[in-house]
């Protein structure tokens, strides 16, 4: 690199820089962004999502990683982004500046250039003091962020890219806002996060999920996790609250006060409805729940112990459905996004962006207009064999109790399956056969919101991240129903 250009590099990060140099922390409206999350059996080509993202007019995107095709598809957008770094990267970049160096060279500095991708924020891990975790990367989190500061100093970029570390709302606790507190066991660690956050500009992000709340426990009141007022509001000395999200956000600002910072300014790193997979999870309850944050947020109202002071950004999880992600939470967990796999609007939302509506993806690479189902002149009672190989592939969490296909019979439940199987081999033919049990249509076989895909001419699948789950009561509700049990919560 010539003198030239290390000259104009070096001012150009000083120009980023002067960005910030206004006040610590950004002060103004709150702004909606989304996750765009990439685990996922077909996944559109990044430059496509991010059409999706522009004609959405959606200014900031959190990643959950550092993907090199996303973020180049992100260079000259304008979007600001926020890159993450996995839990399992924590202990190499706590115990290694050389590993933290390379890791900013190769994820931050060679997109932030002119014309580059606006990378904004680092996240640090994701949840990594989740309670499920049971400490595994706990004491990887400080010397990591200690480790990666000093790499964007040296990188000219510390007074731009902030760095992060997205918590689980399950980090604090209290049965009342006001007496909010960071678990014990994490209250000297907390005190050191906050402590450098605040040193270097960096705000606290936590990710909220009412949905969660209500999922975890028949006692919880529905129309509390909403924004429409609640019948059973929870009264906090002066303070009353009618939603969850509200309460849960100054059970925070409580813990954040009792380790003297008080007015830390906090993003909402996820927050969202899923649309499928379980009772409760629908089209419906997604969007009042969205539509209702998004008001409520853009009033500007803030909360009771931060009157007229709402989150710095939300973003909403999440952009798309990932049909690949572990369904140890819940068979939910692979229908978050407000827009389907392919980029089609679930349902009618406002984000406040300047459009009344969602906008579809554009020039999306479909697959022939075929299905697998059920040959109808078959008999299908030896059919448990073929349903358990491909719901272990495939996305069969629709057919679940709650589903949006649990109720369309056995025959259109087998029906799904096969097809679920034959979009993710592509439509390979022999995909299709199931010992002569399936046969291709080329009618749409959808019944009522049970929609059967035809899956799109996918940009490297990550079909390195499918779950490894193993469906052991998908057949039972395929064959007959039947609830299966709860699974842990892990958001």
């Amino acid at each position: 690199m010539n003198k030239m250009s290390r000259l104009s590099r070096t001012l150009l990060y000083l120009v980023l820089a002067i960005v910030l140099l206004s006040g610590s922390f950004p002060v103004g409206e709150s702004a909606i962004g989304v996750n765009w999350g990439t685990i996922s059996f077909h996944r559109l080509k990044p430059s496509t999502v991010v059409d999706l993202l522009k004609d959405n007019n959606i200014k900031r995107v959190k990643l959950f990683d550092a993907d090199p095709g996303s973020l180049t598809a992100l260079m000259g957008s304008g979007i600001e982004v926020m890159v993450g770094i996995p839990n399992e990267m924590l202990a190499a970049l706590s115990s290694s500046t050389d590993a933290s160096d390379l890791w900013v060279r190769q994820n931050v500095s060679r997109y932030v250039v002119k014309g580059g991708a606006d990378i904004r924020y680092v996240a640090v891990g994701n949840e990594p003091f989740l309670t499920s975790y049971s400490g595994q990367f706990q004491s990887f989190v400080v010397p990591a962020l200690l480790n990666l500061q000093q790499s964007l100093v040296k990188a000219n970029l510390a007074g731009y890219v902030k760095l992060v570390v997205p918590c689980n709302a399950d980090a604090y606790e209290s049965s009342l806002p006001s007496q909010g507190a960071f678990r014990p066991e994490l209250t000297q660690i907390m005190t050191q996060l906050v402590s450098f956050l605040n040193s270097n500009g960096s705000p606290f992000v936590v990710n909220i999920y009412p949905f969660l709340s209500l999922y975890g426990n028949s006692d919880f009141p529905q129309d509390y996790a909403f924004f429409e007022g609640s019948t059973h509001p929870v009264t906090d000395g002066s303070n009353v609250y009618y939603n969850a999200f509200d309460g849960n956000f100054d059970t925070l600002v409580a813990a954040l006060n009792k380790l003297g910072y008080g007015q830390m300014p906090i993003i909402i790193g996820e927050v969202g409805w899923p649309t499928d997979g379980a009772i409760g999870a629908n089209l419906t309850a997604a969007r009042v729940f969205n539509q209702g944050l998004i008001k409520h947020v853009l009033s500007n109202k803030g909360t009771p112990l931060r009157p007229d002071a709402p989150p710095m950004d939300i973003y909403l999880f999440a952009l798309l459905d990932e049909g690949a992600k572990s369904v140890l939470p819940g068979n939910f967990e692979r229908h978050w996004g407000i827009f389907s796999f392919d980029g089609q609007a679930k349902y009618a939302l406002n984000l406040g962006l300047g459009n009344k509506l969602l906008k579809n993806a554009k020039n999306v690479e479909y697959l022939p207009s075929r299905w697998c189902v059920a040959d109808p002149s078959k008999d299908l009672t030896n059919v448990a064999n073929h349903l358990r190989v491909a719901c272990s592939a495939a996305d069969c969490t629709t057919l679940n109790y709650g589903g949006s296909c649990n109720e369309i019979g056995a025959k259109g439940n087998i029906s799904y399956a096969f097809n679920s199987y034959y979009q993710l081999q592509m439509q390979n033919a022999q995909s299709c056969d199931f010992d002569g049990l399936g046969m291709v249509t080329f009618l749409d076989p959808s019944v009522g919101d049970c929609r059967f895909p035809v899956g799109v001419n996918d940009h490297k699948s990550s079909l390195a991240f499918r779950s490894c789950h193993r469906w052991t009561t998908i057949w039972t509700s395929i064959l007959g129903g039947g609830s299966a049990a709860a699974a842990p919560t892990f958001k």
